[in-house]
């Protein structure tokens, strides 16, 4: 327990000290409500049949913009957190303490999961939704950025270093954040993205806009957390055969 608050406050002291970080929490929610703010919903003059169409096509750019941030921007983050306290030996010094790699984990993502309880909020908000809507949808970012924290952690890890670190995470995290949007129009791009995280969260995002889902909730629920707990064995792993266990 020490070890854990010992490195979330490490964590929280980088983190608001650091603007690149912080922007990134500001940045998408600031998108969508100005995306929101431009979207044309005044069809006057126009036949009723239409503006229902178009009403119905029209994507959701809060819940976009929400997904993107869970499913892609956090990975780049929670990378670039875990490559730089390798390049900066901080991490095998934390090692040597005698921090293991749960409570290393635990701390640094665990300022990071805070800070995204706001964020993913404020899109709660923006996107103007209420009562068990507004839980359910924070609820399913923070499931999304559960698994976003602990595959970018992991990235991190492997990386060894910051500038690699952002090679390696950017193409992962185009795949896991914009690939669910272009799943709304291909099928078989929706079956295939199935098991992941990401596309569950869209799963969620769109049952809550749209309604309806081919997944009920609990499910598309059990199966973000099912990768969450794959991808803390994962990240256990690749601690290890860095040689970090202590």
């Amino acid at each position: 327990m020490r070890s854990l608050k010992a490195v979330f406050k490490k964590q929280f002291k980088g983190t608001v000290q650091n603007p690149e970080i912080l922007i990134q929490f500001i940045i998408f929610p600031l998108i969508a409500f100005l995306m929101n703010l431009m979207m044309v919903t005044d069809f006057e003059g126009i036949p009723q049949d239409i503006a229902d169409m178009l009403t119905a096509n029209m994507p959701n750019m809060v819940t976009m913009q929400a997904t993107i941030f869970a499913g892609m921007g956090l990975i780049t983050v929670m990378s670039g957190i875990v490559a730089e306290d390798i390049e900066k030996k901080s991490l095998r010094f934390l090692t040597m303490a005698g921090v293991k790699p749960p409570a290393y984990l635990l701390g640094v993502s665990g300022v990071i999961f805070v800070v995204s309880f706001f964020t993913s909020a404020a899109f709660g908000l923006i996107g103007e939704f209420s009562g068990l809507d507004f839980w359910i949808f924070t609820g399913a970012m923070m499931s999304g950025v559960a698994g976003s924290i602990v595959l970018g952690a992991t990235i991190g890890i492997l990386s060894g270093g910051h500038q690699s670190a952002s090679g390696l995470a950017l193409p992962v995290a185009l795949v896991l954040g914009f690939g669910p949007m272009m799943a709304q129009f291909n099928d078989t791009l929706a079956r295939i993205l199935h098991p992941f995280y990401t596309q569950q969260l869209n799963v969620v995002a769109n049952y809550l806009t749209m309604g309806g889902a081919d997944t009920p909730l609990w499910h598309a629920f059990a199966i973000m957390w099912a990768n969450v707990a794959v991808l803390g064995i994962l990240f256990a792993i690749v601690y290890a055969k860095k040689g970090l266990k202590g």
